[in-house]
């Protein structure tokens, strides 16, 4: 007779599948990820962490220097040394640091028992990198400074903002670089704004003149130019996108028209 309708068919006999033969010295554990189970898998929770509120203004900062326009003369300051020049430029500064507090402490100590000895001490002044934003303004008037340095990230800007146009005037060669930690710390401070050169030795003549022809190409030869370039104006990646678009359409349109 036939199966009825709906009901199951006949079972045929098939072959049973070989059961598999597993080890019992390593038993098959599945990681169950519930309460009291394994502990869930690593993942990027970077979305989920509240910065702090410094982090959080420096990049509203960042994004709002790049949607908004930036006048020339705050732009010039994105315009800093290469890679190369400046560790050159940082090297020979560091040549030139002033004395930290126990080098100071053992001059002294050299110098007073020298005094006790009845013996004269030369009173030699050692060549040093200046610092301090009046007294670099200062030595920039009175046409002492031979290289002034300047961070690009001080803030506000406006303390720094004049400089490049004060050493122009001056005829000084100028250089803007990355950041004012790492001119502090020629100077054992956290921070530093400006630094600057009057003298250096008979022996780094050679290297701090080629290094004052280049600073000079890309900074004092180049300040008309940077003076007429605006910054900013980026917009976000969708406003773009829109922008695009509609430039298609536009586009599209004006070629049917020629048609």
């Amino acid at each position: 007779m036939a199966p009825k309708r709906g009901g199951k068919g006949p079972v045929v006999a098939g072959k049973k599948k070989p059961e598999k033969v597993t080890n019992p010295l390593f038993e098959k554990r599945p990681k169950q990820f519930g309460i009291g189970g394994a502990l869930p898998p690593k993942r990027d929770l970077s979305r989920f962490v509240k910065m702090p509120k410094m982090v959080q203004i420096q990049r509203q900062r960042r994004i709002l220097k790049m949607r908004l326009k930036v006048p020339p003369t705050v732009n010039q300051f994105t315009k800093t040394l290469d890679k190369n020049l400046a560790s050159n430029l940082f090297k020979m500064l560091l040549k030139y640091r002033p004395e930290d507090k126990a080098a100071k402490k053992e001059r002294l100590l050299r110098k007073a028992q020298a005094e006790t000895e009845g013996k004269t001490v030369e009173a030699k002044k050692p060549i040093v990198v200046k610092y301090g934003l009046n007294h670099v303004t200062y030595l920039i008037e009175q046409k002492k400074a031979q290289l002034v340095v300047i961070a690009h990230d001080v803030d506000p800007i406006e303390l720094v903002v004049w400089l490049p146009a004060l050493c122009r005037k001056m005829e000084i060669p100028f250089c803007i670089v990355k950041g004012k930690s790492r001119l502090g710390a020629i100077v054992h401070k956290k921070t530093a704004s400006v630094l600057c050169l009057t003298t250096v030795k008979n022996e780094d003549k050679l290297e701090f003149s080629r290094i004052l022809e280049a600073i000079k190409a890309n900074f004092n030869d180049k300040y008309d130019e940077y003076r007429k370039k605006w910054g900013g104006g980026i917009m976000g990646s969708k406003s773009q996108a829109k922008s695009k678009a509609k430039d298609k359409v536009l586009a599209k349109e004006a070629a049917q028209r020629m048609t």
